[in-house]
């Protein structure tokens, strides 16, 4: 067998990304999520020294990153995003190559969450992807509900759900409970799993 189908999850804001791929782990999936590969290598001391050799030592208080002044820092620079940028995503691709390496040969399904899948060239790479879209109100309930308003202002770098939905091979609406979105993607596997084939 030549292995798992790659999947490229993405979608805007609160969407339910996140929940999406908790779900297809729960299926049978083999699945990470490159926020949380960013979240780790910011505590690395690899990265944390990358950080304080450009922005100085306030964005590492106590040897830990200050995920929130760096936020400051590359949001009002668009100049500093891309230095982050070109600084993490090098790393996130080694630690997804070596994730994908490490999966079975029988496994039916590996899934990648990537928020900018669409806004970068990683979507290439993948057999098939699936935006999670849903309604915006509801988004914005949500975020408000996690304590990140303002989708917008967030969400500026990202294409619209619309343009996401518009390049995926499938797009998954999340507008109801989470038992809708488990049948969705539930109904959905085998279609996924065929994706490699």
């Amino acid at each position: 067998m030549p292995g798992p189908s790659l999947i490229g999850l993405t979608g805007g804001i609160a969407a339910g990304k996140s929940e999406a791929l908790r779900i297809l782990s729960e299926l049978g999936a083999e699945v990470i999520s490159t926020d949380a590969v960013v979240h780790e290598l910011l505590g690395s001391d690899e990265v944390r020294d990358r950080l304080v050799e450009r922005w100085g030592a306030e964005v590492a208080p106590e040897g830990e990153v200050d995920r929130g002044r760096v936020g400051e820092i590359v949001f009002e620079d668009p100049r500093e995003l891309a230095w982050l940028e070109s600084t993490l995503h090098p790393l996130v691709g080694e630690r997804v190559v070596e994730w994908r390496r490490g999966l079975s040969d029988d496994l039916g399904v590996a899934v990648v969450e990537v928020p900018l899948l669409f806004e970068g060239t990683m979507a290439e790479m993948f057999d098939a992807t699936i935006a999670v879209v849903a309604d915006d109100g509801e988004r914005s309930r949500r975020a408000a509900a996690r304590g990140t308003a303002h989708l917008e202002a967030r969400g500026g770098r990202q294409l619209t759900q619309d343009e996401k939905a518009g390049r995926a091979t499938h797009v998954v609406v999340n507008d109801g409970s989470i038992d809708d979105l488990e049948a969705e993607l539930g109904r959905l596997l085998p279609e996924l799993e065929a994706a490699g084939r």
